[in-house]
């Protein structure tokens, strides 16, 4: 299965998210045990919250995207193959964002800080891990989110606006003669 550009773009631009989070994370400087474990118990809340509302979003779009199906099947205007395997790429992408949020949430709410069994110099690791767990999520789900935009363009364009000419426009021949 070939990715088109506008997959592309929204990949690109969830790296760039990515990068950007990410070097945020790291002008933060080296941090000590107990630095570390400060910061995971003033953020496990956001983290949390985050990881809901990335849960939450993942499962709205995934009902979003029958109703993506329901107007492509039912327009006048048919649409090539390409469109459905972009929304399964979509419904595909989006379902292990949301099962990468709901695992990290159970993770994230396991009592770490409490524990005096975990070495304080593991806290460092345990920081980072929640923060590139939250980055990557975030990027995840700006990667759905940008692919649903151009789906959701190109059924415009095609269903709403009657562009026959565009890549995933199927016209059968006796449409292109007229």
């Amino acid at each position: 299965m070939k990715i088109s550009r506008y997959i592309k773009r929204a990949i690109i631009a969830g790296i760039i998210s990515l990068l950007i989070i990410l070097l945020g994370t790291l002008l933060l400087g080296e941090l000590s045990g107990y630095e570390a474990k400060v910061l995971i118990q003033k953020s496990l809340a956001g983290i949390n919250t985050l990881c809901n509302t990335i849960a939450l979003a993942s499962a709205t779009i995934l009902a979003l995207l029958l109703t993506v199906l329901s107007i492509s099947s039912n327009s006048k205007s048919k649409l090539k193959k390409d469109h459905y395997l972009q929304v399964l790429q979509i419904a595909k992408l989006d379902t292990a964002v949301f099962i990468a949020s709901v695992m990290s949430f159970i993770l994230l709410n396991l009592p770490i800080t409490e524990s005096d069994t975990v070495p304080n110099n593991w806290f460092n690791i345990i920081y980072y891990i929640s923060l590139a767990i939250s980055s990557i999520l975030t990027a995840g789900l700006i990667v759905v989110v940008l692919m649903l935009y151009s789906t959701i363009v190109n059924i415009i364009k095609i269903v709403g606006l009657g562009m026959n000419d565009h890549p995933l426009a199927d016209v059968d021949e006796k449409t292109k003669q007229k």
